[in-house]
């Protein structure tokens, strides 16, 4: 019997020489089924944008958990952080839910960063202009849902990714990179959402020159097909390292 094994996992780094990461990333499992993983990133950098990134976080993941439908989750974080802050701040967020019910995966964007789709050795951009929320009244998300299938990669990231390189006019290949882990056969039998996120923070960084110029997120959400022989293949694990 085939199942799908869901991945899910996150690099990050701070800003080079700040006190304090303003980006902010959280997963909750759905009260229906499934996962979503949440990522947000503060206006500005340091404390100041972890402030604003938190209180994006919490507002979201509480919806969610308590079972809000993606989109009204992303309208009303937005609506709490204007009347927290008087609509003078902003944060982007994104949130990638996968749904068991539906068996699908719902993407809600607030974001000028686009989502990565990786499949069939193909890359799509999902790049549909939104807005950043706190600031303007009317601001809602833009909303994909794609159906769920095996070897499909998602990939959601901050500015500080997005925009690695920009000072000297470079820019990442992604393509590129997402194509040569796949021909690598020693390389593709290991490379899981963490390897991926991995190696996508680390040729972000090396566009910095390893100095980040602003908060670094990569967020990799993976589907791949698992071969069901034990109960043991049905264990579900989470993984941290968290560098102090």
């Amino acid at each position: 019997m085939h199942n799908l094994e869901i991945q899910a996992a996150v690099a990050k780094i701070k800003k080079y020489a700040s006190s304090e990461s303003g980006d902010t990333t959280e997963i909750v499992e759905r009260p229906r089924g499934g996962i979503s993983v949440v990522v947000a990133d503060g206006q500005r950098s340091g404390r100041s944008a972890k402030a604003i990134s938190n209180i994006v976080v919490r507002k979201a993941i509480t919806l969610l958990a308590e079972g809000v439908r993606d989109g009204a989750v992303a309208r009303a974080t937005h609506d709490y952080l204007h009347i927290q802050r008087g609509g003078k701040v902003s944060a982007e967020l994104s949130i990638i839910s996968v749904d068991l019910v539906t068996k699908t995966i719902v993407i809600s964007r607030n974001s000028r960063c686009p989502i990565i789709l990786y499949r069939a050795g193909r890359l799509t951009l999902l790049d549909e202009e939104s807005e950043a929320i706190g600031i303007h009244l009317k601001t809602k998300p833009v909303i994909t849902e794609l159906a769920m299938e095996p070897d499909m990669t998602l990939i959601a990231f901050t500015d500080g990714v997005w925009q690695a390189g920009a000072h000297a006019s470079q820019t990442m290949d992604y393509e590129t990179l997402l194509m040569n882990l796949e021909n690598d056969q020693d390389a593709a039998s290991t490379t899981n959402a963490a390897n991926l996120a991995d190696a996508i923070l680390t040729e972000a960084m090396r566009l910095e020159d390893d100095r980040p110029r602003d908060d670094a997120t990569v967020l990799v959400i993976k589907l791949v097909a698992q071969k069901i022989q034990t109960e043991r293949d049905r264990i579900r694990r989470v993984f941290m390292q968290f560098p102090v």
